[in-house]
């Protein structure tokens, strides 16, 4: 991973994380902030939906019309993006940029589609992918949230399953993360990321 291209990145390199609803990834996200606060910054997507009751503007998305955000996506400014239900979301240049300028490593969140995209963009990320151990198990994790129609839970299970099977493609991803157990898997997660962890806190102890 100490190749020439990650050392002549501007800040530190980013980590994308991608892995289908229900295989653990947001709470193994919230472990690693809580704990690596001062190494770790998330990336601001943008989205052309709604703020839900409770989101803010800049915190959890910026929110934009679909105009403004088209017109960023033709003009190259969007390393991702992808449309859902009718609403675009993506991530641009500038938010990932803004993590790095302070000197944090910059977590991506997205879905495979999105890293396929990165993957034609010279950012050089980590790929993480966060996996369930089956399918059943994926299954019984999103039926206990109960926050899900039959049909949308389906669909849901239809998109991991494609997401499982892509992840395993040779050379997708730098790391995929089976979270059978919690502990296990950050403890796993945060082994992967050590030297990148590391190479921050030398940084910010010699600044």
């Amino acid at each position: 991973m100490r190749d020439s291209k990650s050392k002549a990145m501007a800040g530190p390199r980013p980590v994308v994380f991608s892995g289908p609803s229900g295989a653990g990834k947001s709470t193994l996200l919230k472990k690693l902030m809580e704990e690596y606060n001062s190494v770790f910054g998330f990336s601001v997507s943008h989205t052309t939906r709604n703020p839900r009751p409770g989101e803010e503007n800049g915190r959890d998305y910026h929110y934009v019309t679909r105009e403004e955000m088209q017109a960023s996506i033709d003009n190259g400014d969007f390393i991702e993006n992808a449309e859902f239900s009718g609403n675009l979301y993506g991530t641009s240049k500038a938010a990932v940029q803004a993590v790095q300028a302070k000197n944090l490593i910059c977590i991506l969140d997205i879905d495979m589609q999105g890293v396929k995209n990165i993957k034609r963009t010279d950012l050089n990320p980590i790929y993480v992918s966060i996996q369930p151990p089956s399918m059943e198990v994926l299954e019984k994790r999103l039926r206990e949230r109960k926050t899900e129609s039959e049909e949308s839970l389906q669909k849901r299970l239809q998109a991991a399953k494609v997401d499982m099977e892509l992840s395993k493609e040779p050379g997708v991803f730098d790391v995929i993360i089976v979270n059978n157990n919690l502990q296990d898997a950050y403890g796993n997660l945060k082994q992967a990321l050590l030297e990148e962890i590391n190479k921050v806190k030398k940084i910010d102890t010699s600044s």
